[in-house]
């Protein structure tokens, strides 16, 4: 599913214009973004948990020469799935292998 195809749906059923749609989905958007880039969490109850974590300065290996380089800290986005989330999924994984 592409950002255009959220866009149709929310479109759809929120009886609502696609540019309205779009820009309601952009700023929900920049909103997450936002919240991420300042150290908040992202929670969406029953979707689940945006947040960051600190990934540590460590040593890896080029694979083309397979030499030790030293690989940066940085920052990663992390998201944990809710429980409503895991159940719909895992629930229409059920009904698909039912067939």
């Amino acid at each position: 599913m592409t950002k255009t195809d959220i866009v149709n749906e929310i479109a759809k059923v929120s009886n609502i214009n696609k540019t309205q749609a779009k820009a309601a989905f952009d700023a929900t958007l920049a909103a997450i973004t936002t919240a991420l880039k300042s150290g908040d969490k992202v929670s969406l109850i029953g979707f689940g948990t945006f947040s960051t974590k600190e990934r540590a300065a460590r040593t890896g290996r080029n694979p083309h020469t397979n030499k030790p380089m030293k690989i940066a800290a940085k920052k990663v986005v992390h998201f944990k799935a809710g429980a409503t989330l895991k159940d719909s999924v895992q629930n229409a994984k059920k009904k698909g292998a039912k067939k």
